[in-house]
């Protein structure tokens, strides 16, 4: 194929948002998997041939196929060109709104599945990706489009949904009866998804990977989470306590020190109780996501020996103390020349300037979070000489405190 490394670029974007993605002819095309195994629970799975029947009659080339089933997921089907049998690309389920509990009811009658099976099919809501807008995917395949068929103006899109088709190649009329229904086999899928997710997303922050942990996060519908109460604002706040703990073990894999993960964690803690609404929840959940990536970018120590650790923690912990190399080497009862060799060694910096720079920052961020005074502030980084500290501020910054918070608010 002429576009193979536009097809792995689409392959691999559509697998970093946790889209399924298959490659199928006309010989393979069964769709088994194509809802994760959803009908095939309810004892639909016969529907999968007949699906495909009736939409391989009305797929043709030069054309992107959206599809919304009965269960509001969305699909794209479009036919390859340059193949030697017919292909098609199968790409979904995703969903484009989130799926709140009395559409799953209503699922579960027209079903005729007693209400035992709600949690079934809020496991597998939690297993679809959610894409508040999918502008991005779309344009993708656009662009996609226009390679592999020469052009905007050469293909088209069209939409259907299966209600249109009064569901009749989707979804045959009666489903399996209740008894005959086992999940098993679906729940463990579901289980083994959510945590082969969990377990990337987990891994993003801990290598302090912002993008990646926010793409897993945009991608997470409300029904990930167990609903163990009727309360919904309990249990979006209980699965944010549990995401702050999460973040925070996975900050601590990333070397960062107990000293900064407490101060960050029990600060999220107490926003926590304080949210009134589950927007306000979603938005401290993607505020904490971005906030633990930053604190490993900026606070990781993986690649520092345990003594420069210990060095480093020590200055980062109180920078009003005595940071001098003489007294640091003291305390780590080391000799002062091995101590700032290997500290200029493993960091790139001397043991001085990295105090400096540290004491600017904290500067920085009390100039731009608090109208306190700048003596004031040079005292919080430990420089009791308001002269000395602008002078140290400026060569650092190219500005004096007060230059640098006047350009922030002209800014």
């Amino acid at each position: 194929m002429f576009y193979e490394a536009e097809l792995h670029f689409l392959q691999q974007f559509l697998k970093n948002i946790h889209i399924h993605c298959t490659i199928e002819t006309t010989h393979t095309l069964s769709g088994a998997q194509m809802d994760l195994g959803l009908r095939s629970m309810l004892g639909l799975g016969s529907s999968y041939p007949i699906y495909y029947e009736k939409l391989s009659g009305i797929l043709h080339g030069n054309c992107i196929y959206r599809i919304e089933d009965e269960f509001y997921c969305n699909y794209f089907f479009l036919q390859l060109p340059d193949t030697s049998e017919t292909t098609y690309m199968v790409i979904g389920p995703f969903l484009i709104r989130e799926i709140k509990q009395p559409a799953l009811l209503k699922f579960c009658e027209d079903l005729n599945l007693p209400p035992q099976y709600l949690p079934t099919f809020e496991k597998f809501f939690s297993a679809v990706p959610l894409l508040a807008d999918d502008t991005l995917l779309l344009t993708l395949l656009h662009t996609f489009a226009e390679k592999i068929w020469d052009g905007a103006v050469n293909f088209s899109m069209e939409v259907l949904s299966s209600h249109e088709h009064n569901n009749e190649y989707i979804l045959p009329s009666t489903a399996a009866p209740a008894s005959e229904i086992t999940d098993d086999s679906f729940s463990m899928q579901a289980l083994e998804h959510r945590y082969a997710v969990e377990n990337d997303f987990l891994q993003a922050v801990t290598q302090g990977k912002v993008h990646k942990a926010e793409m897993y996060i945009n991608g997470l519908s409300g029904s990930y989470m167990e609903q163990r109460t009727s309360d919904s604002l309990r249990n979006t706040k209980n699965y944010t306590i549990i995401m702050n703990t999460l973040l925070r073990k996975a900050a601590e894999r990333g070397s960062v020190h107990p000293l900064h993960l407490d101060r960050i964690s029990s600060d999220y803690a107490r926003k926590i109780e304080m949210l009134t609404s589950q927007d306000a929840c979603h938005k401290l959940q993607k505020e904490m996501v971005r906030k633990y990536c930053l604190l490993v970018k900026n606070h990781s120590m993986k690649n520092y020996s345990l003594l420069i650790q210990k060095a480093i923690t020590r200055i980062d912990s109180d920078l009003t103390a005595d940071l001098s190399l003489k007294s640091i080497a003291k305390l780590l009862n080391v000799n002062p020349s091995y101590l700032s060799n290997q500290f200029k060694k493993e960091t790139g910096n001397t043991l001085t300037d990295y105090v400096n720079k540290k004491k600017v920052e904290h500067a920085i961020l009390l100039l731009n979070s608090t109208p306190l005074q700048v003596q004031t502030i040079a005292q919080h980084c430990g420089i009791p000489d308001v002269n000395y500290f602008t002078k140290l501020f400026k060569k650092y910054i190219q500005k004096t405190p007060k230059e640098y918070r006047d350009s922030i608010h002209k800014g």
